[in-house]
């Protein structure tokens, strides 16, 4: 077990968990702030998690459930009040209903996630801070203390398992529920390089184009929330031609964007499209939420091969990156 120490301080208010791990600082700090990999280990076995936003920045939010054996359903979120990477992180944890919002019926709880090297590898101090010691051992009774042991347990095979998120890997989709997906890539690039991709015109029309055989002469970016876009493609030739408008509802440059998404001329419900960009090992984790109107779109949409136009285009902007074109 990687937990080395836990010490209950009723007269401070706080419950600090140690665990050490045979990784290095970097790798363990990615396994926090990956949506894909902290899903592994933060419900216990029993209550396996999944994130369905994880925004690993000042300001951000995270948006998780766990399901348990009998299929219930339990949510929580993160509001993320700080951020120094890779040495710590400060979250106020709390519960949550389906939507996301905090549950003001139960104890919020400031956590902070102190990252250090050791000799063998590193330390994480996760300390917990509670308003009163009512709100300590309701924590402690509804399971928290069990409930981090089993979590933390699981997190030396995440930490092993670096192949699994990689850089080298291609985009990857998970289906996190009846209506959303999430696509996910490392692009061997900064996050303002990432971000300047997907918010320059001329940069877009350069990479953003699928499979070899289109071009991109329609690109009008949303410069502004509020604003709408409008991108469209034609194959060489002008034989076939295609597009999405849609507006965009949230911007927190250079890490989050959310959009709308219709397909132009075709009465398909739009999506919403939220898109994180955090900083790994490797360069930049690009993570797409996307939400559909029904199951029915999410399955249709998955069975066109979307994921291997995306691999197309986010390996041809890797190969823009490579020669500097991206500043």
């Amino acid at each position: 077990m990687p937990v080395t120490s836990v010490d209950k301080d009723l007269d401070q208010l706080t419950l600090t968990i140690v665990a050490d791990f045979a990784a290095p600082v970097r790798r363990l700090w990615d396994a926090y702030t990956d949506p894909r990999q902290i899903e592994r280990f933060w419900g216990p076995p029993t209550y396996p998690a999944t994130f369905l936003r994880h925004d690993a920045s000042n300001g951000g939010r995270s948006v998780y459930r766990m399901t348990g054996p009998e299929g219930d359903v339990h949510y929580g979120c993160w509001e993320w009040t700080s951020l120094n990477a890779p040495e710590s992180f400060e979250v106020a944890d709390s519960f949550a209903n389906e939507k996301g919002e905090p549950n003001t019926e139960l104890p919020t709880t400031r956590m902070t996630f102190a990252f250090e090297a050791t000799k063998s590898g590193s330390r994480l101090t996760t300390t917990s801070y509670f308003d009163s010691v009512k709100d300590l051992e309701q924590l402690i009774e509804m399971g928290m203390l069990d409930g981090t042991r089993e979590a933390m347990g699981q997190i030396d095979t995440v930490l092993a398992d670096l192949a699994a998120f990689s850089s080298d890997r291609a985009v990857e989709a998970k289906v996190l529920g009846d209506t959303q997906v999430r696509v996910a890539r490392v692009i061997r690039g900064t996050v303002r390089q990432v971000w300047r991709a997907h918010t320059d015109a001329d940069l877009m029309k350069r990479w953003l184009l699928g499979p070899d055989g289109w071009t991109m002469p329609v690109c009008e970016i949303a410069a502004q929330v509020g604003n709408s876009y409008r991108y469209e493609w034609e194959s060489d030739g002008g034989g076939d031609r295609f597009g999405f408008t849609g507006e965009l509802l949230e911007s927190e440059e250079p890490y989050r964007a959310v959009t709308t998404e219709a397909m132009i001329g075709m009465d398909f419900p739009a999506t919403i499209n939220e898109l994180t960009l955090t900083p790994v090992d490797g360069g930049t984790l690009l993570s797409l939420v996307i939400t559909y109107a029904n199951a029915e779109q999410r399955d249709a949409v998955l069975a066109t091969g979307m994921t291997n136009g995306m691999e197309t285009s986010y390996a041809r902007l890797e190969g823009l990156l490579e020669t500097g074109c991206v500043g």
